[in-house]
């Protein structure tokens, strides 16, 4: 029976370098899996692929059902000449080693409107097929989602609960009316989304080829100001002007003493079930299309969620309710022949979500930046881990292992060295050793750990407003001498063997485990 031990890198597709700014689903991202695949490394993990809107965040999409235009490689678009080259040049450069997201959302929409020009003056008839196609595969969150960007355009990005009452309660009349008169721009976002399908599915295919299995993300809340409650109200906790009168958070803890006001619409899970949870079948149907394993995000609220009255300012005042629970884990086994879930389980979690998680056999999450508290019995110590389990050097939320070991308190450090038998000068090395030969089923890290960056490189900063989901790397970082090593590392952990060709019989030999920066 083939090992369970897999291993993988954490890396955002924005992340990829590229001239135009932010991560493309380009040529960039088709070497990126081809690294993966020299470095034995079987997982790759990204965020959510949503649309993104105020803040930039992927966990705060405009939908759970569309992915992020901005991504849409602009090359491939010239190579089936739908863009001219000279509809891509850049006056000024963009920075590579950040996205400046103003300056991506208003190039990017320029040159894909003009993509869209010439798709209805000039594409081939068997391209233009292809998107009706699409477009009628897709129409049971399609439609919605093109004509609330169409509207969101008009209104000047006004959310949908400032609309005119008519269509932001999605009266079908109203929402008649505006799709005739918005025809061209409602299009044009099916367009988008059409392009975003074809070459992600393109790289989708190119991983699995390589024998990458792609691990997905999807938050257990969407945003109030999403298609996703525009176009379902009826599935939300709202009342009848569409404003919500309970929001998520999480309740004040020893990090927290206000808790945590999220400010997410609640769902109205009995309503739900009457019909089989229908909605959030289709959400996960649409995530599966994308990827192949999903890690779901504050996994505890399907057990029990924190309910806090809208309109407080903190999560003080709120109560625990009743989830889902293992009803709605049932329907999802039932209609995907399993479930390929990751049960993000971080955090204070109580007797009744480990139950829940091990009902089902899902494995949870450790992170290693959580080990070194003083407790013997910390779940995050590797001594301490569950086979059926991810383990993590760190995850898009924690700072990379060099800024976090350079930021603790010395006793933290002291308690690292010793366990680890180092002198923490090699740390991220040292971190991903520590999971890599771990009893873990999965092992997983940061592209930033790999390479060894610092708090610059970080991903996101919870708490913080602006400035976060930037992070790039630069081209040429993913070296050949890189990828040697970690292959090594992944054989002698046991979670990489070199496939055997017809009648091979002799072990590849294994290099010298030492690794220098700019080594080739």
């Amino acid at each position: 029976m083939p090992s369970k031990r897999r291993c993988g890198i954490l890396c955002h597709p924005t992340s990829m370098p590229g001239p135009y700014g932010i991560g493309e689903l380009n040529d960039s991202l088709y070497r990126f899996i081809e690294f993966l695949q020299q470095a034995g490394q079987t997982l790759w993990q990204i965020l959510p692929l949503g649309p993104t809107g105020y803040g930039d965040s992927p966990y705060q999409p405009f939908s759970s059902f569309a992915g992020n235009h901005l991504l849409i490689a602009l090359d491939r678009l010239i190579d089936e000449g739908l863009l001219a080259p000279a509809d891509v040049k850049v006056e000024q450069p963009f920075p590579d080693d950040h996205v400046d997201y103003g300056r991506v959302i208003e190039f990017k929409d320029r040159v894909l409107r003009h993509s869209y020009y010439r798709f209805k003056q000039h594409a081939p008839e068997s391209l233009y097929q292809e998107f009706i196609a699409f477009c009628d595969a897709q129409e049971s969150w399609l439609e919605d989602y093109a004509l609330f960007m169409a509207l969101k355009g008009h209104f000047n990005g006004r959310p949908w609960i400032e609309w005119p009452e008519d269509i932001a309660l999605h009266r079908e009349e109203a929402t008649a009316r505006w799709r005739n008169v918005l025809s061209d721009e409602v299009n044009y976002h099916r367009y988008l989304q059409f392009q975003f399908a074809r070459q992600w599915q393109s790289v989708r295919t190119y991983a699995h080829k390589a024998g990458v299995t792609i691990v997905g993300d999807l938050p257990i809340f969407v945003g109030h100001d999403s298609a996703d409650v525009w176009g379902n109200q009826e599935l939300f906790r709202l009342d009848d002007r569409g404003h919500p009168y309970v929001v998520a958070g999480v309740p004040p803890d020893y990090f927290s003493p206000t808790g945590q006001l999220w400010g997410n619409p609640l769902y109205r899970w009995k309503k739900m079930r009457e019909n089989g949870y229908a909605w959030w079948m289709e959400r996960l149907a649409s995530v599966f299309r994308k990827v192949d394993m999903v890690r779901l995000d504050h996994f505890r609220g399907f057990s029990g969620y924190w309910e806090v009255p809208a309109g407080e300012e903190t999560a003080e005042s709120g109560r625990w309710v009743r989830g889902p629970g293992a009803d709605f884990l049932r329907a999802v086994q039932k209609r995907f022949g399993g479930l390929p879930i990751i049960a993000e389980d971080l955090g204070l979690i109580s007797q009744d979500v480990t139950e829940l998680r091990d009902a089902f056999n899902l494995p949870g999450m450790t992170v290693l930046h959580f080990a070194f508290g003083g407790n013997p019995a910390n779940p995050h110590l590797p001594y301490n881990y569950r086979h059926n389990s991810v383990a993590y050097t760190a995850t898009h939320d924690n700072d990379t292992t060099v800024g976090w070991y350079k930021a603790e308190a010395e006793d933290i450090k002291d308690r690292v060295r010793v366990y680890t038998g180092t002198d923490g000068s090699a740390i991220h090395w040292t971190a991903i050793r520590l999971v890599l030969n771990s009893v873990a089923d999965m092992a997983i890290y940061p592209l930033q750990d790999v390479l060894g960056l610092g708090t610059e490189a970080r991903m996101n900063k919870p708490g913080r407003p602006h400035g976060n989901w930037a992070w790039r790397y630069p081209a040429g970082a993913l070296s050949d001498g890189l990828a040697r090593f970690m292959r090594q590392l992944a054989t002698v952990s046991g979670r990489w063997e070199k496939p055997k060709k017809e009648g091979e019989e002799e072990e590849e030999e294994l290099l010298v485990l030492e690794y220098e920066e700019g080594q080739e």
